[in-house]
C-alpha cells in the first residue's frame, strides 16, 4: 500500500460519499476548519493500486506535548488492518517532533484487536464521542414521535400548542454565546472559545445551522447542529433552566429539518449510561427521542518517544478531576 496526500476536495468528499459509517470529523470542511484554528494538516489517501481509505491528520501542538491526531478515522474499505499498518508507517517517519500518534476511529468497538496487534495503547482521556447514540430517519414523522420515550412525545406537543414558544434558525452567535456560557457555569464544562465556534460556522457554511429556542422573546436554549453528506450531528449546545419544554421543540425541528435535507442519520453525539457521569441528565434527553446506541472503539495512543509519559501523567490527573 502507497500513502499520498489528497488535494481536491472532489476526490476526498467523493470517496467518502460511499460510505455511511463516518462523521463530519474526516469531512474536507473539517480540515478547513483546523486550518482556520492555526493547525497543521494532511488529508492522507490510502491506495492500493486504487485509492482504499483516507484519513485527515491534525498535528496537535500544546504544552503537555505534540502529538498527531485522526479524529474518527481512517474511513477504510478493504483490510483495514494492513492500511492502518501502511498509515502508521508513513505518520511515523513524518519528522514532526510528535510523541506519539492518537486515533479515535469511527469503527465498532469489537475492532479493537486490531490496534493491539499494531503496537497500540489505551489513551488516558476521549478526544471525541466513543458511545453515541443515533437515530434512523427513514421513518415517517409519525412513527418517529412514535419510537419515542412517551413524556417526550408528550412535551414535544404541549411545546407545538404554547403560543409562547418559538424556534428560529441563524447562523449568528451572538444569541447562542450567552446562553452556551451560562450552561457551561451550571454544569461545571470547558467550552469552546467564540473563536473556534466562528471558525467552525465559517469553515461548513451551508451544512451548519445554529436553531434558537425561545420562550417569550428570550433565547433559553440554543443548539449547533452539522449536516452533511447524509448525516445530521448535534453538535454544540445549551440552555437556561426553564418550565417550558423548549429543548424538546428545538430538537425535533432539528430532526425535521435533517429529513428535508435528506439526511438518512440523526447523530446526538456522545451519551454516558452511567447514572454517576456528568452527562447523565442530557444522555437521558436525548436518548427520549428514540434511537440507538453504538460503542466505537476508544481513543488509541502509538508511541514515538518517551517525551509521551508526561502527558500521559496529565492528561490521566485531568481525567479525574473532571470526573470522567
Amino acid at each position: 500500500m502507497e500513502i499520498r496526500e489528497i488535494l481536491d476536495k472532489e476526490t476526498w468528499e467523493g470517496f467518502l460519499s460511499n460510505f455511511n459509517e463516518k462523521t463530519f470529523l474526516q469531512s474536507w470542511s473539517w480540515g478547513e476548519f483546523q486550518l482556520k484554528q492555526g493547525n497543521k494538516i494532511w488529508r492522507l489517501g490510502i491506495y492500493n493500486n486504487d485509492l482504499t481509505g483516507l484519513a485527515l491528520v491534525v498535528k496537535i501542538s500544546a504544552r503537555r506535548g505534540t502529538f498527531l491526531f485522526i479524529p474518527h478515522g481512517p474511513i477504510v474499505k478493504g483490510d483495514r488492518k494492513e492500511a492502518l499498518s501502511a498509515l502508521l508507517s508513513y505518520l511515523s517517519n513524518l519528522n514532526e517532533r510528535a510523541s506519539f500518534i492518537r486515533i479515535s476511529p469511527f469503527w465498532e468497538r469489537k475492532e479493537e484487536t486490531i490496534f493491539k496487534s499494531l503496537g497500540f495503547r489505551p489513551a488516558p482521556i476521549h478526544m471525541h464521542a466513543e458511545v453515541t447514540w443515533e437515530l434512523d430517519l427513514s421513518p415517517s414523522e409519525e412513527d418517529l414521535l412514535a419510537g419515542m420515550r412517551k413524556t417526550t412525545r408528550y412535551l414535544i406537543r404541549k411545546a407545538l400548542e404554547n403560543k409562547d414558544i418559538e424556534i428560529l434558525r441563524t447562523n449568528n452567535l451572538n444569541e447562542f454565546l450567552p446562553v452556551y456560557l451560562e450552561t457551561s457555569k451550571r454544569h461545571k464544562f470547558v467550552v469552546f472559545s467564540e473563536k473556534y465556534l466562528q471558525d467552525e460556522i465559517s469553515a461548513f457554511g451551508k451544512d451548519i445551522s445554529v436553531f434558537l429556542g425561545k420562550y417569550k422573546g428570550e433565547v433559553v436554549s440554543a443548539a449547533i447542529f452539522v449536516f452533511w453528506q447524509g448525516n445530521a450531528f448535534y453538535h454544540h449546545s445549551g440552555s437556561l433552566v426553564t418550565k417550558a419544554p423548549v429543548s424538546y421543540l428545538l430538537q425535533w425541528e432539528a430532526i425535521k429539518e435533517a429529513k428535508t435535507r435528506g439526511c438518512k442519520t440523526y447523530n446526538f453525539w456522545g451519551i454516558s449510561t452511567d447514572p454517576k457521569h456528568p452527562w447523565a441528565g442530557l444522555s437521558q434527553f436525548k436518548m427520549g427521542f428514540g434511537g440507538y446506541q453504538r460503542d466505537l472503539v476508544k481513543s488509541k495512543d502509538y508511541v514515538l518517544s518517551s517525551a509521551y509519559w508526561p502527558n500521559y501523567i496529565i492528561e490521566s490527573l485531568r481525567k479525574i478531576k473532571r470526573g470522567f
